[in-house]
Protein backbone atom coordinates (compact mmCIF):
# COMPACT_ATOMS: atom_id res chain seq x y z
CA UNK A 1 0.00 0.00 0.00
CA UNK A 2 1.37 3.02 -1.14
CA UNK A 3 2.18 6.09 1.39
CA UNK A 4 -0.31 7.95 -0.24
CA UNK A 5 -3.21 5.48 -0.26
CA UNK A 6 -2.51 5.48 3.55
CA UNK A 7 -3.14 8.88 3.84
CA UNK A 8 -5.84 9.04 2.25
CA UNK A 9 -7.41 6.02 4.23
CA UNK A 10 -6.33 7.80 7.60
CA UNK A 11 -7.97 10.96 6.60
CA UNK A 12 -11.21 9.47 6.06
CA UNK A 13 -11.40 7.38 9.64
CA UNK A 14 -10.18 10.68 10.82
CA UNK A 15 -13.49 13.06 9.09
CA UNK A 16 -16.06 10.08 10.19
CA UNK A 17 -14.34 10.47 13.95
CA UNK A 18 -14.97 14.36 13.75
CA UNK A 19 -18.55 13.16 12.65
CA UNK A 20 -19.54 11.03 15.35
CA UNK A 21 -17.72 13.69 17.70
CA UNK A 22 -20.16 16.03 16.34
CA UNK A 23 -23.04 13.89 16.51
CA UNK A 24 -22.46 13.22 20.14
CA UNK A 25 -21.83 16.85 21.48
CA UNK A 26 -24.95 17.66 19.69
CA UNK A 27 -27.23 14.89 21.43
CA UNK A 28 -25.52 15.84 24.79
CA UNK A 29 -26.50 19.60 23.90
CA UNK A 30 -30.09 18.29 23.42
CA UNK A 31 -30.71 15.84 26.40
CA UNK A 32 -28.43 19.13 28.41
CA UNK A 33 -30.57 21.73 27.08
CA UNK A 34 -34.12 20.36 26.25
CA UNK A 35 -35.14 16.67 27.36
CA UNK A 36 -33.56 17.42 30.98
CA UNK A 37 -35.30 20.89 31.64
CA UNK A 38 -38.41 19.66 30.39
CA UNK A 39 -38.25 16.66 32.28
CA UNK A 40 -37.09 18.74 35.63
CA UNK A 41 -40.44 21.09 34.85
CA UNK A 42 -43.01 18.04 34.62
CA UNK A 43 -41.86 16.93 38.16
CA UNK A 44 -41.95 19.85 39.69
CA UNK A 45 -43.94 21.18 42.36
CA UNK A 46 -44.98 24.16 43.72
CA UNK A 47 -46.99 25.46 46.57
CA UNK A 48 -50.66 26.41 46.15
CA UNK A 49 -51.71 30.22 46.84
CA UNK A 50 -54.24 30.37 49.52
CA UNK A 51 -57.67 32.13 47.71
CA UNK A 52 -60.02 30.94 51.14
CA UNK A 53 -61.67 34.47 52.26
CA UNK A 54 -61.29 36.22 48.93
CA UNK A 55 -64.17 36.58 45.74
CA UNK A 56 -64.55 33.75 43.36
CA UNK A 57 -63.38 35.65 40.29
CA UNK A 58 -60.47 37.00 42.22
CA UNK A 59 -59.57 33.56 43.09
CA UNK A 60 -59.97 32.24 39.98
CA UNK A 61 -57.36 34.81 38.48
CA UNK A 62 -54.55 33.88 41.14
CA UNK A 63 -54.81 30.22 40.40
CA UNK A 64 -54.71 30.35 36.76
CA UNK A 65 -52.11 32.90 36.80
CA UNK A 66 -50.16 30.91 39.33
CA UNK A 67 -50.52 27.95 37.09
CA UNK A 68 -53.12 25.96 38.44
CA UNK A 69 -56.16 25.02 37.04
CA UNK A 70 -59.66 26.30 39.48
CA UNK A 71 -62.64 24.17 39.42
CA UNK A 72 -65.72 24.85 41.25
CA UNK A 73 -66.58 22.04 43.63
CA UNK A 74 -70.11 22.84 45.28
CA UNK A 75 -71.72 26.05 46.60
CA UNK A 76 -72.48 25.74 50.11
CA UNK A 77 -74.59 27.91 52.97
CA UNK A 78 -72.49 29.77 55.26
CA UNK A 79 -73.63 32.43 57.57
CA UNK A 80 -70.46 33.30 58.90
CA UNK A 81 -68.92 34.10 55.31
CA UNK A 82 -70.09 36.46 52.30
CA UNK A 83 -72.08 35.01 49.37
CA UNK A 84 -69.16 33.96 46.97
CA UNK A 85 -66.80 34.12 48.61
CA UNK A 86 -64.41 30.56 48.87
CA UNK A 87 -64.88 29.14 51.74
CA UNK A 88 -62.67 25.78 51.11
CA UNK A 89 -60.10 24.76 48.58
CA UNK A 90 -58.52 21.38 47.88
CA UNK A 91 -55.30 21.10 47.84
CA UNK A 92 -55.19 23.16 51.18
CA UNK A 93 -53.52 26.83 51.26
CA UNK A 94 -49.44 26.03 50.36
CA UNK A 95 -50.26 22.62 49.99
CA UNK A 96 -46.83 20.68 47.47
CA UNK A 97 -48.29 20.07 44.27
CA UNK A 98 -47.24 19.54 40.66
CA UNK A 99 -48.23 22.68 38.41
CA UNK A 100 -50.83 22.40 36.58
CA UNK A 101 -53.00 20.50 39.01
CA UNK A 102 -56.96 21.30 39.52
CA UNK A 103 -57.83 23.24 42.53
CA UNK A 104 -61.37 22.51 43.77
CA UNK A 105 -62.88 25.17 45.26
CA UNK A 106 -66.79 25.61 47.72
CA UNK A 107 -67.81 28.47 47.59
CA UNK A 108 -70.17 30.58 50.36
CA UNK A 109 -73.95 30.86 49.01
CA UNK A 110 -74.49 32.82 52.06
CA UNK A 111 -77.07 32.77 55.30
CA UNK A 112 -79.47 30.40 54.93
CA UNK A 113 -83.45 31.97 53.60
CA UNK A 114 -86.77 30.36 54.80
CA UNK A 115 -90.45 31.58 54.33
CA UNK A 116 -92.09 33.13 57.38
CA UNK A 117 -94.89 30.73 57.70
CA UNK A 118 -98.63 32.33 58.16
CA UNK A 119 -99.50 32.37 61.98
CA UNK A 120 -102.60 34.45 61.92
CA UNK A 121 -105.69 32.45 63.66
CA UNK A 122 -103.04 30.07 65.06
CA UNK A 123 -102.27 29.54 68.58
CA UNK A 124 -99.26 30.79 70.63
CA UNK A 125 -98.84 26.94 71.15
CA UNK A 126 -98.94 25.91 67.43
CA UNK A 127 -97.22 29.17 66.10
CA UNK A 128 -94.28 28.07 67.97
CA UNK A 129 -94.19 24.48 66.76
CA UNK A 130 -94.72 25.83 63.20
CA UNK A 131 -91.61 28.56 63.64
CA UNK A 132 -89.67 25.52 64.46
CA UNK A 133 -90.57 23.41 62.15
CA UNK A 134 -89.59 26.77 59.45
CA UNK A 135 -85.79 26.75 61.38
CA UNK A 136 -87.60 30.04 63.19
CA UNK A 137 -87.93 31.43 66.59
CA UNK A 138 -90.72 32.41 68.61
CA UNK A 139 -90.49 36.34 68.87
CA UNK A 140 -92.13 38.87 71.54
CA UNK A 141 -95.88 38.75 71.91
CA UNK A 142 -98.18 41.63 72.25
CA UNK A 143 -102.12 41.66 73.13
CA UNK A 144 -104.79 43.41 71.67
CA UNK A 145 -108.44 43.91 71.32
CA UNK A 146 -109.75 42.51 67.89
CA UNK A 147 -113.37 41.82 66.67
CA UNK A 148 -111.85 39.67 63.64
CA UNK A 149 -109.60 37.09 65.70
CA UNK A 150 -110.74 34.92 68.48
CA UNK A 151 -109.40 35.64 71.71
CA UNK A 152 -106.37 33.88 72.24
CA UNK A 153 -105.79 33.50 68.58
CA UNK A 154 -102.94 35.18 66.28
CA UNK A 155 -103.78 38.36 64.94
CA UNK A 156 -100.78 39.45 63.63
CA UNK A 157 -97.11 38.81 63.28
CA UNK A 158 -93.88 40.96 62.61
CA UNK A 159 -92.84 39.55 59.50
CA UNK A 160 -95.87 38.70 56.35
CA UNK A 161 -96.63 34.87 55.22
CA UNK A 162 -94.42 34.14 52.23
CA UNK A 163 -91.30 36.66 53.13
CA UNK A 164 -87.85 35.27 53.11
CA UNK A 165 -85.53 35.38 56.56
CA UNK A 166 -82.91 34.13 57.92
CA UNK A 167 -82.96 30.96 59.07
CA UNK A 168 -82.71 31.61 63.10
CA UNK A 169 -84.62 34.82 63.15
CA UNK A 170 -87.05 35.48 65.72
CA UNK A 171 -91.20 36.37 64.44
CA UNK A 172 -93.22 38.38 67.34
CA UNK A 173 -96.89 37.54 67.20
CA UNK A 174 -99.58 39.98 68.28
CA UNK A 175 -102.74 37.82 70.47
CA UNK A 176 -106.52 38.86 70.23
CA UNK A 177 -107.79 39.39 73.40
CA UNK A 178 -111.31 39.54 71.98
CA UNK A 179 -114.29 41.53 70.99
CA UNK A 180 -113.97 45.21 72.02
CA UNK A 181 -116.56 45.86 74.71
CA UNK A 182 -119.57 47.66 72.97
CA UNK A 183 -122.70 48.91 74.31
CA UNK A 184 -125.57 47.81 73.28
CA UNK A 185 -130.03 48.12 73.77
CA UNK A 186 -131.20 45.48 76.36
CA UNK A 187 -133.81 43.62 75.02
CA UNK A 188 -137.34 43.40 75.88
CA UNK A 189 -138.00 40.18 77.69
CA UNK A 190 -141.65 40.68 79.89
CA UNK A 191 -144.00 38.17 78.68
CA UNK A 192 -140.99 35.75 77.75
CA UNK A 193 -140.09 32.42 79.92
CA UNK A 194 -136.93 32.16 81.31
CA UNK A 195 -135.87 29.92 78.77
CA UNK A 196 -136.88 31.99 76.06
CA UNK A 197 -134.97 34.73 77.64
CA UNK A 198 -131.66 32.94 78.14
CA UNK A 199 -131.45 32.19 74.12
CA UNK A 200 -132.72 35.76 73.56
CA UNK A 201 -129.53 36.86 75.48
CA UNK A 202 -127.08 34.93 74.21
CA UNK A 203 -128.05 36.05 70.75
CA UNK A 204 -127.17 39.29 71.97
CA UNK A 205 -123.62 38.30 73.87
CA UNK A 206 -125.78 38.74 77.40
CA UNK A 207 -126.84 36.52 79.74
CA UNK A 208 -129.32 36.01 82.49
CA UNK A 209 -128.44 36.97 86.16
CA UNK A 210 -130.35 36.79 89.46
CA UNK A 211 -133.53 35.41 88.64
CA UNK A 212 -136.68 36.52 91.59
CA UNK A 213 -140.06 35.12 91.59
CA UNK A 214 -143.12 37.28 92.73
CA UNK A 215 -146.24 36.20 93.07
CA UNK A 216 -149.51 38.06 91.80
CA UNK A 217 -153.36 36.86 90.83
CA UNK A 218 -153.08 38.42 87.68
CA UNK A 219 -149.78 37.25 86.47
CA UNK A 220 -148.85 34.42 84.04
CA UNK A 221 -147.41 31.97 85.63
CA UNK A 222 -143.21 31.41 84.70
CA UNK A 223 -143.13 34.33 82.53
CA UNK A 224 -141.06 37.62 83.03
CA UNK A 225 -142.78 40.49 84.55
CA UNK A 226 -139.98 42.65 85.05
CA UNK A 227 -136.30 42.89 84.25
CA UNK A 228 -132.98 44.76 85.18
CA UNK A 229 -131.51 46.85 82.84
CA UNK A 230 -134.94 47.76 81.66
CA UNK A 231 -135.40 47.60 78.04
CA UNK A 232 -133.71 49.90 76.05
CA UNK A 233 -130.78 50.80 78.68
CA UNK A 234 -127.64 50.46 77.60
CA UNK A 235 -125.54 47.56 78.34
CA UNK A 236 -122.20 46.09 77.22
CA UNK A 237 -121.47 42.91 75.54
CA UNK A 238 -121.20 39.84 77.92
CA UNK A 239 -123.61 41.92 81.05
CA UNK A 240 -126.00 39.83 82.73
CA UNK A 241 -129.63 41.08 83.43
CA UNK A 242 -131.68 40.03 86.63
CA UNK A 243 -135.17 39.14 85.83
CA UNK A 244 -138.47 38.68 87.74
CA UNK A 245 -140.31 35.86 87.01
CA UNK A 246 -144.10 35.48 88.11
CA UNK A 247 -144.97 32.59 90.38
CA UNK A 248 -148.46 31.17 91.26
CA UNK A 249 -149.78 32.27 94.84
CA UNK A 250 -150.79 29.81 97.28
CA UNK A 251 -154.69 30.59 96.69
CA UNK A 252 -154.30 30.21 93.13
CA UNK A 253 -152.48 26.54 93.88
CA UNK A 254 -155.10 25.33 96.02
CA UNK A 255 -158.23 26.82 93.44
CA UNK A 256 -157.09 24.53 90.88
Amino acid sequence: MSSKTVRLFQSTRFKKFLLILLLFATVFLVFDLVIMPWYVDHGATQQVPSVIGIRDDAAWKLLDSAGFEPVRAETRPDPKAPAGTVVAQNPGPDALVKHGRRVYLSISGGEIMVEAPKLRGLSSRDARFALERSGLRLGPITYAPSDTYFQNTIMDQSVPPGTKVTKGEAIGITISRGGVAKSKSAPDLTGKTVSEAEKILAAEGLKVGKITYQTGFNLIPNTIIDQFPRPGDQVQHGSALDLFVAKLTANKQAED
